[in-house]
């Protein structure tokens, strides 16, 4: 059996999302509830779209989605959700202007390109989380959530430790959707 073709990957299929991922961010909203209706979402690192269709189905039509990827987003999406190709690791000046402000909830399931270095990896990763923690500080409401994924590995701890000061509320969190040789680890972080 092809290990990219698994039960989450033929159920994404067979239920209209364009990624298996939609199953962790799934998972997460009925353990943590970060999304809420009529809520304003931010996605970083948003393609394929599988993140934003079950978000803009959570906060309803009220709702409002800004997904923002360096990739071009293929897939039609929901009239609640707009899309900004840019780079998330950038794109803090821009909030105001082209995100529209302040939002409820941060998701980020951005990855880096692997080099199959796990130092390498891992580094890469605690950057992107580092750039969508920068806008958390930027765009975040005052009781608003932040979902991010993390490579474990060396600074994970250390990450943690700052998310953990900035927030009144974390979890770690690894799906049961996750690959078993995945090293991913979602954050849940809650300010209020």
């Amino acid at each position: 059996m092809n290990t990219w073709d698994d039960y989450y990957t033929r159920k994404a299929r067979k239920e209209g999302y364009p990624a298996r991922s939609v199953y962790k961010l799934e998972e997460i909203q009925k353990r943590c509830s970060v999304l809420r209706r009529g809520s304003k979402v931010l996605d970083l690192g948003c393609c394929p779209g599988a993140w934003l269709q079950f978000a803009s189905r959570a906060v309803g039509r009220t709702g409002l989605i800004v997904g923002v990827d360096i990739i071009e987003l293929k897939n039609p999406m929901p009239s609640n959700v707009r899309f900004v190709c840019a780079d998330a690791l950038t794109i803090k000046e821009r909030v105001p202007e082209e995100l529209g402000g302040r939002f409820d909830t941060i998701l980020s399931d951005m990855a880096p390109k692997t080099s199959g270095n796990k130092f390498v990896d891992t580094q890469r990763s605690l950057a992107l989380c580092g750039a969508a923690l920068d806008l958390c500080a930027a765009c975040l409401k005052p009781k608003g959530a932040f979902v991010c994924k993390l490579f474990f590995g060396d600074g994970f701890d250390e990450f943690t430790k700052v998310i953990k000061e900035q927030f009144k509320k974390v979890k770690l969190i690894r799906p049961k959707s996750t690959r078993k040789a995945s090293r991913e680890i979602y954050v849940i972080a809650k300010r209020g």
